[in-house]
This record gives C-alpha cells, structure tokens and sequence, in this order.
C-alpha cells in the first residue's frame, strides 16, 4: 500500500488474535495467534515447535490447601497429568511433522507460606512429564506478587511473562 505522495511503501499489519487459556484448560494453535494466561497462584506451560510454527498453552492451578497445605491430593496430580497428556497429544496431531518440541515453563507462586511446596510438586511433574515426552526443557521461571500475565507467540517461538 503506498500513500499518495510519500514514495514509501506500507504495510498493513494486522494483529494476532489472542486466545485467553482459562485456568486448567489448555489451547493448541498453528495459526498465527498470541495465547494468554493470567497467573495467580498457578502454572503455563508453552510448548511449541519452531519449524512446525505450531504450539500451545496449557495453565494450572498451584491451590494450596488450607486442611492439608503441602498435600496435593492423587486426584490433583492425576488430573494435572491427563491435561498436560491431552496438550501434548493435542500439539502433536496439529503438527504430525514436529521434531523439536521445547517447552517454557512460568509459575506464579501464592503469598501462603506452603506455595513453593505445592508448586514444586507440580513442577516436578511437568518437568518428568516433559522429558519423558521428549520435549525439550528450557528454564523454569518462578515468580511471585503481583499477577503475572504470560502471552505466548509459538509461531515465532516468542513468549514474554511479566
């Protein structure tokens, strides 16, 4: 597109469309999209492959337990299995040719004095997930505060946590 007079060509750009990914839900996209989640005492894991330009998002809960605060109950554990399970099987039915799946890792931590117990729980169980899926690793990021806001690009393997 060129405005009369100026000689410069413009381009048009459109922006992303951005897919919110609730809490223990997950979104797979091999469009180009920005997935976002709002971290309160919880976790997103953004896997993604660079070549494919495919990837997703997936955000769980890290809830402390008043009764029981470092237990996290099977049925948690299980259940944040099965979901990490399906978005990886959900990644790789959308890009079949992956190869080099990698994943990020943000985690926000509670103001309850057990947090980074139960965190840690559940990191551990993505972490072993992910290897034994043979996902690549990349570093962990854990922070605490305010609300950490995680906006996650896979087809350019971009994603920004603040």
């Amino acid at each position: 597109m060129q405005r009369p007079g100026d000689g410069i060509q413009h381009r048009t750009m459109r922006p992303q469309p951005e897919i919110t990914v609730a809490q223990d839900r997950f979104e797979v996209t091999s469009d180009d999209a920005v997935l976002v989640a709002e971290l309160r005492s919880a976790i997103a894991v953004c896997i993604y492959d660079a070549v494919e330009e495919a990837g997703a998002l997936l955000h769980l809960r890290c809830v402390v337990r008043v009764s029981k605060p470092s237990d996290m109950t099977d049925t948690t554990l299980a259940t944040e299995l099965l979901l990490l399970d399906r978005c990886v099987e959900s990644m790789r039915e959308i890009a079949p040719a992956a190869r080099n799946l990698q994943a990020r890792v943000f985690a926000h931590l509670d103001d309850h004095p057990m947090a980074g117990t139960v965190c840690e729980a559940a990191l551990t169980l993505v972490r072993h997930f992910l290897v034994d899926s043979g996902v690549t690793l990349l570093p962990v990021e854990i922070g605490s505060g305010p609300t950490r806001e995680v906006r996650f690009r896979p087809s350019m393997g971009w994603v920004q946590a603040r």
